[in-house]
C-alpha cells in the first residue's frame, strides 16, 4: 500500500511540474512579434474567474473597404490604461503571439499586447487626394483684328 501511494505522489507530481513547465513555457516563448494599426473598436476586463483584458481593433486598408478585425488580450494593466487612454484615436499594437497556451485564463486569444502608441497622421489610403499646384500661366492676348483704314461707301 505504501508503495502505491508513493508511486501515485511522485506521478502526481510528474504531472504537475509537467504542467507548470508547459505553462512556464507558452507564456514565455513567443511565436512571433509584431505590430498592428487600427483603431479600438471594442476593449474590456472580462472573465468569471480569471478576468483577461480582451479588445479588438480595425484595420482599415483603404477607404470603403471593409475593415479587418484583430482580436487581442492584454496580460499587463499599465498596456490596459494606455490602450483606454488612446480610446477614438489611431493607436498601433506591439504584440507577441503565444501559440499551445492550455488553458483561456491566460487570455482568450493568442495575441497579447505589450505595448500601445497614438498615431497622429491617417493612413495612405486614407490621406485626402491632394491635386497638384496650377501652374500660373498667362491668360491669352486677344487676337490682333485689323480694321479697315476707310469705310466702303
Amino acid at each position: 500500500m505504501a508503495i502505491y501511494l508513493r508511486n501515485t505522489l511522485i506521478a502526481l507530481l510528474a504531472i504537475t511540474l509537467i504542467a507548470g513547465l508547459w505553462i512556464w513555457l507558452t507564456l514565455t516563448w513567443s511565436y512571433s512579434e509584431g505590430e498592428r494599426a487600427g483603431y479600438v473598436q471594442k476593449f474590456s476586463h472580462k472573465g468569471w474567474l480569471c478576468k483577461t483584458w480582451e479588445g479588438e481593433i480595425a484595420m482599415v486598408t483603404m477607404p470603403g473597404a471593409i475593415p479587418d478585425k484583430f482580436e487581442f488580450s492584454v496580460r499587463d494593466d499599465a498596456v490596459a490604461v494606455q490602450i483606454n487612454a488612446l480610446a477614438g484615436k489611431r493607436v498601433v499594437l506591439a504584440y507577441q503571439q503565444h501559440k499551445f497556451i492550455p488553458s483561456s485564463c491566460f487570455g482568450e486569444t493568442e495575441y497579447f499586447v505589450t505595448g500601445a502608441r497614438a498615431v497622429d497622421e491617417p493612413p495612405a489610403a486614407l490621406a485626402p487626394a491632394v491635386a497638384p499646384p496650377l501652374s500660373p500661366v498667362a491668360p491669352a492676348a486677344p487676337a490682333a483684328q485689323t480694321v479697315p483704314a476707310t469705310l466702303p461707301k
